[in-house]
Order: C-alpha cells, then sequence, then structure tokens
C-alpha cells in the first residue's frame, strides 16, 4: 500500500524498512507524507464506507494522482465520500454533489454538471478542468 500512495522510499531510506521511526505524530514526515500514510493506513483497514475531507489538499500534482489511483483501487468494494474543493479529486465520482453557502445545488457526473450547472463550471473552468 505504501508505493500505491507513493511513500515506497520510506521504507527504503534505512535499514529499519517499515519499522522506520517517523516521530510522534509524523513529525519527521511532510505533511503531505503524513496526509498519504494515514489514508494508507485507513485503507488497510477495509472499512465498508470511507469519508475523506480534503484528502489531497496538501499534495503536489504527482502525489494526487497516485492517491487518486489508490482511492479508485479500493472504491470498488467501498462507498466513498469526498469533500473537495479541488475537483480534480472528484471529476470521476459516480455523482457529485453541489453545495453553495451550505445548499445543495446541483447533482450530477463531471460531464453532466459541466452542462447543466453554472457554479460548477465556473469552478470546473477555474481549475483548468473544462476549456
Amino acid at each position: 500500500m505504501l508505493d500505491e500512495v507513493n511513500l515506497g522510499h520510506l521504507a527504503e531510506r534505512t535499514a529499519e524498512g517499515l519499522g522506520v521511526q517517523v516521530g510522534e505524530g509524523g513529525v519527521l514526515l511532510s505533511g503531505g507524507e503524513r496526509q498519504r500514510l494515514a489514508i494508507a493506513r485507513t485503507l488497510l483497514a477495509g472499512p465498508p464506507v470511507l469519508l475523506f475531507d480534503e484528502p489531497t489538499s496538501n499534495l503536489d500534482a504527482r502525489n494526487e494522482a497516485a492517491l487518486r489511483r489508490a482511492i479508485d483501487a479500493v472504491a470498488v468494494r467501498r462507498t466513498l465520500l469526498i469533500v473537495a474543493h479541488r475537483l480534480s479529486t472528484v471529476v470521476d465520482a459516480d455523482q457529485i454533489v453541489v453545495l453553495d453557502g451550505g445548499r445543495v445545488v446541483a447533482v450530477g457526473t463531471h460531464d453532466e454538471l459541466t452542462g447543466t450547472s453554472p457554479l460548477y463550471r465556473e469552478l470546473a473552468t477555474h481549475q483548468l478542468l473544462v476549456s
């Protein structure tokens, strides 16, 4: 699972392997490494429902892609609820719920919403997901 979230190097950088010390609360890791490690642990636990709140917020594009692939790999057997401002995190979701001021203003897939929701299309355009 470490390789899937782009953390395989942690076990390889010392002779301790998977026993490598990451410090109290992961202080020896970057914010993105801590985030990916926490998500890897959660994915390994295998709960039937996963709730992620901004799972890619501290990640660069490469690590975001790796994390999305890891989540996608386990999603086929689980229900995922993902809260995100970064639309690339949810663009492939079966269903996206668009909130504005705490109210549901649109529901659909990425393709549906780019055609039917002015707010979603604006967000997607600003995030370079549509032209």
